[in-house]
């Protein structure tokens, strides 16, 4: 089958490789549609920090956001997955330390990640080797390009309920990222009055776009007494900026990754007694995002850029691909699609 590898620091190449083989437990996919972040960008750029961290040597096949149908049962696989639209679980535990026997599996220290930990091989491919325990099943009501956006939109759901909205909460999302633009959808399904803080006039115009209260430069932002913000930024100074913004006994979240250490005073959490939650991942919000998209109070395709083809998964990577459908800052890859 076909499939993209980073084969060194900075390049990629379309190779054939052998389709995966469901084990005992396991299922094969066939890969409908795969989103592109920028975890995936770090790793094909070649961040050392992160590759050590996450055990990746090269060659390396990306893709942990995405959507497909299983075709294929290993031993033991309930048969009723046979034949269903399905996306899944990035992180996959030991299953057996405390922390994945007390619902943390995506905390394990021995955790393998698809696309992003361990080498196992992501979805940027035909077919996709998953565990069954990762699966989670599509509802018709949600397609294809949105089934590959529940990852990133279960990270944004985690990063509100951390947040704990309620109707009429004043809420600041600091990036126009998919995840600070989902997390400003799913900010106002919760009844929050939200805005939003970017740099680019794009991801501010699509937040507009989205229903937002306000849009903002970082230097403009009305001093207002936030009761949560949101950072969801990869900038080493904006979780500063978030502990300064938020109200006195309220709540910051961060979910942003920065390249470098970020500069974050303690004092100002402990005079303005500020809760902080730090989420990592989407495994524990993924069946509400789901539901989310199903019932239509969140929709991430407003974010889609464009589709492209396994060939041009290095031009979204090293950021050269055109926005062929919008400004979006959100590219998928359908791997059955071949330029001629």
């Amino acid at each position: 089958m076909r499939a993209f590898e980073i084969v060194e620091r900075g390049h990629g190449e379309v190779v054939e490789v052998d389709p995966p083989v469901a084990g005992p437990g396991q299922v094969v996919v066939d890969v409908a549609l795969v989103g592109i972040c920028g975890t995936d960008v770090s790793i094909f750029t070649g961040d050392e920090a992160r590759l050590a961290r996450s055990r990746l040597s090269y060659p390396i096949r990306l893709g942990h956001e995405w959507s497909g149908t299983v075709v294929e049962l290993g031993e033991g696989v309930d048969p009723a997955w046979l034949g269903r639209r399905v996306t899944g679980d990035t992180l996959i535990g030991c299953g057996h330390c405390a922390r994945c026997l007390s619902g943390r599996h995506h905390l394990c220290d021995d955790h393998w990640g698809i696309g992003v930990r361990r080498n196992w091989p992501g979805a940027l491919a035909e077919k996709l080797l998953v565990p069954e325990v990762s699966l989670r099943g599509l509802p018709d009501e949600v397609d294809d390009e949105q089934g590959a956006m529940v990852e990133p939109g279960a990270n944004s759901f985690r990063a509100v309920q951390a947040a704990g909205i309620l109707p009429g909460s004043t809420v600041l999302v600091l990036g126009t990222g998919a995840i600070g633009l989902i997390a400003a959808q799913f900010a106002i399904a919760a009844g929050g009055e939200v805005h939003v803080v970017g740099i680019d006039d794009d991801g501010l115009r699509i937040a507009r776009s989205l229903g937002v209260q306000g849009t903002w430069r970082p230097d403009e932002q009305p001093s207002t007494p936030w009761d949560a913000v949101i950072e969801a930024t990869n900038s080493p100074v904006m979780p500063g900026f978030a502990l300064d913004a938020v109200d006195a006994g309220r709540v910051a979240v961060f979910i942003g990754v920065a390249p470098t250490p970020s500069e974050v005073d303690a004092r100002t959490i402990v005079h303005k007694e500020i809760t902080v939650h730090g989420i990592l991942g989407g495994s524990l919000g993924l069946n509400d995002t789901i539901a989310a998209y199903a019932d239509g109070s969140v929709d991430p395709r407003p974010l889609i850029a464009a589709t492209v083809t396994l060939e041009q998964a290095e031009d979204v990577l090293t950021g050269r691909a055109p926005h062929t459908r919008g400004p979006g800052p959100k590219f998928l890859i359908d791997p059955s699609r071949v330029d001629r």
